[in-house]
């Protein structure tokens, strides 16, 4: 038996030096993990339907869905085309309209890359908001830099844009306007009818990141208004690692240049073996979700409306969201006289929140989302997002009220600007 290395040997020690030294500061924060969890639009939990939907396909039906000479293969190929259907019927579309991705990024990386280099001859002009998802203003950064032209959008204190200005910005070179339909900081939901309308009048495509809409909202009507859209499962109770691309015109498969090439598969239009366990999740998880989506949307209504009004009771508290037309999970709210940083560190013992988006948790700048809204940047660093979903009842909500209301009192205790802000 050939000997460990010395310095695995040295992080054995190490791990067992602070699980012995740290255990009851360990045993303390494993008690209070995810005690609350109040971060749904970052992630959800994986439902045990989805699980048990996905298992067989892992070690028992575990063939490669491209071989198609011997039953495995067979089975694993039944299994997608299956599980592809019901997706398409669960959203109203077709299944040729669908393609699959590793998730929300790669499908917006997709999107953007792929109408640059078809739509290149007609013109080199996008439009976007700044107050998009990560995803969409570094993949657009990315095509400026590779001789794309890209406006970015202001919005208004809601997180609106004006159409009117759309409508300005568009030109005859404009080859794609892309719009986030659910904003995933503040839930403001954007006007997709106009937008659509006035693109698709100036010959333009549309795409919208539908993300954290699905599952929340009904999206029938926005497969009629976008030529492309994007969902990510692990945002609908589903697994992480696959998500989806809608493209309208898409019937012969030449809707969009690949992104990745290698072994032709998705009529050419995504490269790689196809993840059967993942699908067969995915479509689970939006059939579980489009079940009783009418009742649920009321449920996280009537939740999100006594988490964002008991909130907005801590003195000089201020909403970020305050559109009618928005998610209805998702409140956005700014303490005065708080360190955020501070604030998160403390309630992380007891409750999950986040101050953004996940993908954009390791930057120290304030919510680039609220900064387009034209919050100050003090209160962008004093703001919480709090997103609720299927597990989430009403004394969770009582619970993380008087969490907030302490932590944010206790914070301003050892402020001194908070003492001297009536001065």
């Amino acid at each position: 038996m050939t000997n460990p290395h010395p310095n695995i040997l040295n992080l054995v020690s190490i791990k067992n030096y602070l699980i012995l030294t740290f255990k009851e500061e360990i045993d303390e924060a494993q008690k209070m993990y995810s005690q609350l969890y109040f971060d749904y639009n970052a992630t959800t939990p994986c439902l045990k339907e989805v699980v048990d939907s996905m298992l067989p396909y892992f070690n028992q039906d575990f063939g490669n869905p491209s071989s198609s000479h011997h039953p495995y293969g067979w089975l694993a190929k039944s299994a997608v085309e299956d599980a592809t259907l019901a997706i398409a019927q669960n959203l109203g579309v077709s299944p040729s309209n669908l393609v699959f991705t590793s998730g929300a990024t790669e499908s917006i990386n997709m999107v953007l890359k792929g109408v640059a280099r078809k739509m290149q001859s007609k013109g080199n002009h996008i439009i976007t908001t700044k107050a998009e998802h990560k995803a969409v203003l570094d993949t657009c950064a990315f095509l400026e830099e590779n001789g794309f032209e890209v406006t970015y959008l202001d919005v208004d204190s809601k997180g609106l844009i004006s159409v009117e200005m759309l409508s300005e910005m568009l030109r005859p070179e404009t080859i794609l306007v892309s719009i986030l339909y659910a904003n995933n900081e503040t839930g403001t939901i954007q006007p997709l009818d106009e937008i659509s309308r006035l693109t698709h009048k100036n010959g333009s495509l549309l795409f919208s990141d539908t993300t954290q809409a699905l599952g929340k909202v009904d999206l029938s009507k926005v497969f009629q208004l976008v030529d492309f859209a994007c969902f990510s499962a692990h945002k609908v109770y589903g697994p992480k690692g696959i998500g989806l691309v809608f493209i309208k015109d898409n019937e012969d498969g030449n809707g969009l240049p690949s992104l990745i090439q290698g072994g032709g598969q998705q009529k050419n239009q995504r490269g790689g073996t196809l993840n059967t366990p993942l699908i067969v999740g995915f479509s689970k998880a939006i059939a579980l979700a489009n079940d009783n989506l009418k009742v649920e949307i009321e449920r996280l209504e009537t939740l999100r409306n006594k988490l964002e009004k008991g909130l907005l009771k801590i003195e000089l508290a201020i909403s970020n969201s305050t559109t009618p037309q928005r998610l209805p999970n998702t409140v956005h709210i700014s303490f005065p006289y708080v360190d955020g940083a501070n604030l998160l560190m403390a309630l992380s013992r007891q409750i999950a929140v986040s101050n953004g988006s996940a993908c954009n948790s390791a930057s120290v700048e304030p919510s680039h989302v609220l900064t387009a809204m034209g919050v100050e940047r003090s209160l962008a660093y004093a703001s919480l997002r709090l997103s609720i979903g299927r597990y989430t009842t009403a004394t969770d909500i009582e619970k993380a009220i008087e969490i907030i209301t302490n932590e944010v009192a206790k914070q301003r205790e050892s402020n001194i600007l908070w003492e001297r802000r009536a001065l």
